[in-house]
């Protein structure tokens, strides 16, 4: 199973909104494509800012790119993303595991 990580913060006046933003794109947008086997998103306030940590897992790496594209490396992004003054890394992370234990 791969995992694929992402983090990306707006301002803190702005975190239900992109909240319900990211669930409409990217939560929604993960779970439709085949091979997805899951979603989970962490939010944390720190000095003023609003993170959202996006985690997904996917069955292969095929299934990823059938998210992400062949550059699948990169972030995706989805319109209206800089509405909410949105500051995200460029690059997600990928890991092979075997499970996922929530802790």
């Amino acid at each position: 199973m791969i995992v694929r990580t992402w983090h990306g913060c707006v301002p803190e006046a702005l975190g239900d909104a992109f909240a319900e933003h990211l669930r409409k794109t990217g939560e929604d947008h993960a779970r439709g494509v085949a091979g997805n086997l899951g979603v989970a998103v962490r939010r944390m306030t720190f000095r003023g800012w609003e993170h959202f940590f996006f985690a997904t897992w996917w069955a292969s790496l095929d299934a990823v790119k059938a998210f992400a594209g062949e550059d699948y490396q990169l972030a995706v992004h989805y319109p209206d993303d800089e509405r909410f003054e949105l500051v995200a890394d460029p690059y997600v992370f990928h890991h092979e595991v075997d499970q996922i234990t929530p802790l």
